[in-house]
């Protein structure tokens, strides 16, 4: 997976999420579409993640294709 297809990620997650957030102030959303919702911002979190590290690695000269995703509770625990 290289940046560009990261980003694509992103922006259909993104996407998904914004649809999610117009349907909560029409009728709310479903025990289904908050656990949907919570994981796209756990994914989204992961991709943006993946791409810091990616970037971070080919700036200091190393392969951004070793760059992995991070599981939840670490991408979840950043302090901001």
């Amino acid at each position: 997976m290289d940046d560009q297809d990261v980003l694509s990620q992103i922006n259909a997650l993104a996407h998904e999420e914004h649809e999610l957030y117009e349907r909560a102030g029409d009728d709310g959303l479903s025990d289904e579409e908050h656990r949907r919702l919570k994981a796209i911002e756990v994914q989204l979190d992961q991709c943006w993640d993946l791409l810091h590290q990616r970037r971070a690695r080919r700036r200091a000269g190393l392969d951004p294709d070793e760059a992995e995703v991070r599981d939840e509770p670490t991408v979840e625990g950043y302090l901001g």
